[in-house]
């Protein structure tokens, strides 16, 4: 697909990369009604985004869960091989679990899919102007971490059995329950069992407790 040519020149060519065909239209069909904005390529994975950066666009869009690959991972791989590429995570996960390790993997913004469309808009603008997109409560968030040190939660990593321990670096990465259970060939009642197992033994009281965790653990490593 050719850009289409502004008043002002040639048109921003963007890479959008989600493996959920209705996210991926959507997206297109909203950013090209802007003349300086064109979807030039689109992925469904980590594999078919390394490919498609040969159209050589100047945005990559890229959603964290994809089913192959982490999207933290695949924003890593491009910022290494594309380090003049601008990066705007868009996903469904919380950002005040991701957002700062989206930004450390080398994205310049994050935004939740639920945010509306006029935050898509000005966070893709912002980005290609060379600054860090994040809302308006992630700033704050951010800003006050500065200032208070991370509370991680007690226990004992070296309790957790080797399979347990496989289990939380891949939370730590990002990765879904249903996912998790692909990659280590297991059923989602097994992780689901490990996980319970890990809460346990790190006196975590919740999903979300543990997530935070396995991010931090990962972080401080």
């Amino acid at each position: 697909m050719k850009g289409k040519p502004s008043s002002l020149g040639r048109a921003t060519q963007i890479l959008i990369v989600d493996d959920h065909p209705i996210i991926r239209e959507g997206l297109a069909h909203l950013l090209n009604m802007h003349e300086d904005l064109h979807v030039c390529c689109a992925a469904a994975s980590a594999e078919e985004a390394m490919a498609a950066v040969a159209c050589q666009p100047d945005l990559a869009i890229v959603d964290l869960s994809l089913h192959s690959n982490s999207g933290l991972d695949l924003v890593k791989t491009l910022r290494q091989h594309y380090p003049k590429l601008a990066i705007l995570v868009l996903s469904m996960h919380d950002e005040t679990l991701f957002a700062e390790r989206a930004l450390r993997a080398g994205a310049n913004g994050y935004l939740m899919k639920l945010e509306a469309t006029e935050h898509i808009l000005n966070a893709i603008r912002e980005v290609l102007a060379g600054n860090v997109y994040l809302s308006a409560a992630m700033h704050e968030r951010l800003a006050r971490a500065l200032t208070v040190p991370k509370q991680i939660p007690t226990g004992s990593i070296a309790s957790l059995s080797e399979r347990e321990f496989e289990v939380l670096h891949l939370i730590g990465l990002g990765f879904s329950t249903r996912e998790i259970a692909g990659k280590l060939n297991r059923s989602i009642k097994t992780i689901e069992a490990h996980q319970a197992n890990i809460k346990e033994k790190l006196d975590i009281c919740n999903g979300k407790e543990l997530m935070r965790f396995a991010i931090q653990w990962i972080e401080s490593q």
